[in-house]
């Protein structure tokens, strides 16, 4: 009888909080986020620890680039799950940004919990991809002073090549255009090509033609050679 009562009462409810999900799901992936974060906080109130609908609310509030608020979302989420890589990537990003938006001195004090949150990404998933681009990024736009360190991003870019060839590439490929060294970065950006055939590994190269080496037309004949191959698949 308790089995009968609960599927009458509660069943209809379990129902419709999980169509009212879905229904932010569809309006998050149509990137109708005011919209989405309007359902998925009414979600919220009655799933306070649901960890996706937590993550979505962060991920609307980085769209919006409201930096602390996504953070509050993301650090909420490392507490129930502390085990999960994602969760310190999307703080660490987070966090990333807010510093970038503060003056230098307070920036300055985020800079280890940003390594820190990467850093713990990486332990929990030894094959977490955009942690390592992430402290790439960091080392290279670092000054020496405050903790940049090329050989540091090479390191990771090394750890990248050993888990994504065409990431290892790339990651390279970054870092020597970063430092005005384009010919090796137009290496790079070849091999990238050569292993991947990917759209991104063109793209770079053809941006490094056109925007750094002042190369117009060989950035249009590689774009022309992406679309070319794509043609013929």
């Amino acid at each position: 009888m308790k089995h009968i009562l609960f599927l009458i009462v509660f069943l209809p409810i379990i129902m419709w909080s999980q169509s009212n999900f879905k229904q932010g799901e569809k309006l998050f992936k149509e990137e109708k986020y005011q919209a989405a974060q309007d359902v998925f906080e009414s979600f919220l109130k009655t799933n306070p620890t649901d960890l996706k609908t937590i993550e979505y609310l962060g991920d609307i509030a980085g769209q919006s680039k409201l930096w602390g608020k996504a953070l509050s979302y993301y650090k909420k989420l490392k507490n129930l799950n502390p085990s999960e890589a994602n969760y310190y990537y999307k703080y660490g990003g987070a966090l990333g940004m807010k510093a970038k938006e503060s003056n230098k001195f307070k920036a300055l004090g985020m800079i280890d919990e940003i390594k820190d949150s990467f850093e713990k990404a990486i332990s929990l998933n030894p094959k977490h991809i955009e942690s390592r681009w992430a402290l790439i990024e960091l080392y290279i736009q670092l000054p020496g002073i405050v903790g940049g360190s090329e050989s540091k991003a090479i390191q990771y870019s090394n750890e990248l090549l050993q888990l994504s060839v065409v990431d290892g590439y790339l990651s390279r490929g970054h870092i020597e255009e970063y430092f005005k060294r384009y010919e090796s970065a137009e290496k790079q950006y070849k091999k990238a090509i050569a292993v991947s055939d990917s759209k991104t590994s063109y793209n770079k190269l053809a941006s490094l033609y056109k925007n750094k080496m002042k190369e117009p037309e060989r950035a249009k004949s590689v774009l022309e050679a992406y679309n070319n191959k794509n043609k013929s698949r």
